[in-house]
């Protein structure tokens, strides 16, 4: 009886609170006995059992009384027995019941996965293109010649798109695998919930025993001794069962701040990549396809000759704000019934173009001058004192200080955490070179042409 019951509300349960979160969280519950208005369930964790307490029971009791068991509370017995649940107990009714190790995919573990963002809708230009080779080759599954992949970029040039989009081709590749996709901050609460709960094995199996872990903006555990400490033991344990790593960050490992130096020896020792600011191209191509993408939907969409190349070149800072302005606008023409000009598009983003006006920062300066003299821009903030590498680095410190309103103890963070003398000294270098060397004076003007464009 009760086999039949939860079945038919495993189907309705799936259907209201969707597949991830069933799979997850309510798949592995057994219900036991219904007593006294209470439903008694036997859960694999306490993990489990608390998480569904707090965010499913309502739906639960809602679906069981629906059912005819009328019940007002849940209650949660934590066993072995819930690990394997019986096939029958926990498949919807009408559906062949899968085999007991069978595994769901745990991304609402830490955070849900955004259908818009796949490798079908992601735009790849030169700045993105060693990233996006290597999520598809991650994606695949099997053995990459590289663990972690460790994606790094500043605000809204790609990294969560292209994690989220690695979640989403890896599982469709292979349905019975865990991946475990969350933010850092997310980590660092979890291990302390399960602190607080005296729950850490639960917490410990959940995150060894997935297939792919995901972390997204790691920079964050930076500073957070015990999170680092579980970090560091949890990311060893599923390197050496072969599982696979995805890491995201704002800066590479030996750039961020507060970071053990284990750990950044670790994330190191796998594929570094770095997503470069778009450029021109790579931005028309997003608002091309987006455009294109809403005409599917609105097919009177009118946008004139020359907007979204507008757009691109006067929208830089990164593809959200972007993608942000070219929805206000189609929002704009639906409700207006108008044609999206240049003069209406002017008028509707005056804000947004306000502020992103061409305003020359630290991170341009650095990168237009490692390309300049062909070096790596880990080196503007490495230790190297090789001359080849240490003038092109106080030629960065010289332009920050003219072209920037930092200080000079800001430009030394920026530098790899140097102390303002150092940047003093840098920026007193040049000036001295330019006073005898016309080839410096010569490539200073390059460079503030390049940077002002």
């Amino acid at each position: 009886m009760m086999d039949k019951i939860w079945g038919q509300a495993c189907a309705e349960l799936e259907q209201s609170v969707g597949p991830n979160n069933y799979n997850h969280w309510i798949k592995p519950l057994r219900l036991m006995a219904i007593d006294d208005g209470a439903a008694r369930f036997v859960s694999p964790t306490r993990f489990i059992s608390d998480w569904v307490g707090r965010h499913f029971a309502k739906d639960i009791m809602a679906v069981l009384t629906r059912h005819g068991a009328p019940v007002e509370r849940l209650r949660f017995d934590v066993g072995s027995a819930a690990a394997r649940p019986s096939a029958q107990a926990t498949a919807p009714a009408g559906q062949p019941a899968e085999a007991p190790t069978t595994r769901a995919a745990r991304t609402d573990l830490g955070a849900p996965l955004d259908s818009r963002f796949t490798f079908g809708n992601f735009i790849v230009g030169k700045p993105n293109e060693l990233a996006h080779a290597a999520a598809r080759r991650v994606a695949e599954g099997g053995p990459v010649g590289f663990n972690p992949l460790f994606l790094y970029g500043g605000v809204g040039l790609g990294k969560t798109h292209l994690m989220h989009a690695i979640a989403h081709d890896y599982q469709a590749r292979h349905p019975s695998a865990q991946v475990l996709y969350l933010s850092a901050e997310q980590f660092m609460y979890r291990f302390v919930q399960a602190l607080r709960e005296s729950s850490i094995m639960d917490f410990k199996s959940m995150f060894r025993n997935v297939n792919m872990l995901m972390v997204d903006d790691v920079q964050f555990i930076a500073g957070k001794d015990s999170t680092q400490e579980e970090f560091f033991h949890t990311f060893n344990a599923l390197v050496d069962q072969g599982k696979q790593i995805v890491i995201s960050a704002d800066r590479a490992p030996a750039e961020i701040k507060g970071l053990e130096e284990r750990i950044k020896s670790r994330l190191s020792c796998g594929l570094i990549v770095d997503l470069h600011p778009t450029t021109y191209e790579l931005r028309l191509g997003i608002l091309q396809s987006k455009t294109q993408a809403f005409r599917a939907q609105q097919p009177d969409l009118e946008i004139g000759a020359g907007v979204l190349e507008f757009l691109a070149h006067r929208i830089t800072t990164n593809v959200r704000v972007l993608e942000g302005a070219l929805q206000r606008l189609f929002a704009h023409a639906s409700l207006l019934r108008r044609e999206i000009t240049l003069e209406v598009a002017q008028e509707c983003l005056a804000d947004i173009l306000r502020t992103n006006d061409r305003k020359i920062n630290i991170d341009d300066i650095q990168r237009k001058v490692a390309e300049h003299y062909n070096i790596r821009l880990a080196d503007m903030m490495g230790p190297k004192r090789a001359r080849n590498v240490a003038r092109p680095r106080q030629i960065a410190m010289y332009l920050s200080k003219q072209l920037t309103s930092r200080s000079l103890p800001e430009i030394g963070r920026r530098f790899g955490g140097r102390d303002h003398t150092t940047i003093m000294h840098g920026v007193r270098k040049i000036e001295e070179l330019l006073v005898e060397d016309s080839a410096m004076v010569e490539d200073i003007a390059v460079l503030k042409r390049m940077l002002e464009a």
